[in-house]
C-alpha cells in the first residue's frame, strides 16, 4: 500500500507491505532504507510498535486538519493525502459508476473469502471476513456488479487501507 503523508510540512511517500508473519510490516519511506516494524492494535487509535528491537506506544489523535501522532514523547502533526476521500464524496452523491474497491479498514488476518473472481455480487453482499483484535468483520460490496479483482486470500494478513477486492 502506498501513502502520501505530510509530516511537519514535508510531504513523504510511504510504502507499507505486510510480511508473511501477522503484525509484521516492511516500510519504505521515500528513497530511504527499508525497515521492519511489528505493529499491534491495542485499541482504536493506539498501536504497539516494535522497531529495531525498541518498543513504542503510538497514539493517533485524529482531528481533521489538526491530526497528530504521539510517539516517544513527541507530538508529530500529519495529514494523509488519501485519494479515497474524493471517491467517498462521490459515492455519497449517488454515483455508482465505475469500479469500487473493498478496502481493509484496519490491519488483520483474512478468515474467509466469500466470493470468487468473476462472480456477480449484490450491493451489501459479504465479500471478505477479516479478524482484528479477536473480532471478525465482514466487509461488504459497495455496489452490485462483478468481482473483477480479488487480492485477499484466506489466512493472509492485510494492512489498513489495503484493497482486497474490486467490484465493477
Amino acid at each position: 500500500m502506498m501513502l502520501q503523508i505530510e509530516m511537519n510540512g514535508e510531504l513523504r511517500r510511504i510504502e507499507l507491505v505486510s510480511a508473511e508473519t501477522a503484525g509484521l510490516y516492511r516500510i519504505t519511506i521515500e528513497d530511504g532504507p527499508e525497515i521492519t516494524a511489528e505493529a499491534h492494535l491495542l485499541r482504536p487509535g493506539v498501536l504497539s510498535l516494535k522497531i529495531a528491537g525498541k518498543s513504542y506506544r503510538c497514539v493517533l489523535e485524529e482531528n481533521g486538519e489538526a491530526s497528530a501522532i504521539h510517539l516517544a514523547g513527541s507530538r508529530i502533526p500529519y495529514r494523509i493525502d488519501d485519494p479515497r476521500s474524493l471517491k467517498s464524496r462521490r459515492s455519497r452523491s449517488g454515483s455508482h459508476a465505475g469500479p469500487k474497491s473493498v478496502v481493509a479498514p484496519m490491519p488483520g488476518r483474512v478468515v474467509r473469502v466469500l466470493v470468487g473472481k468473476g462472480e456477480e455480487v449484490q450491493a451489501h453482499q459479504g465479500i471478505v471476513v477479516i479478524e482484528a483484535m479477536k473480532m471478525q468483520n465482514e466487509l461488504k460490496s459497495p455496489k452490485a456488479g462483478k468481482v473483477i479483482d480479488l487480492r485477499a486470500e484466506a489466512g493472509g494478513t492485510v494492512a489498513a487501507g489495503e484493497i482486497l477486492a474490486v467490484i465493477e
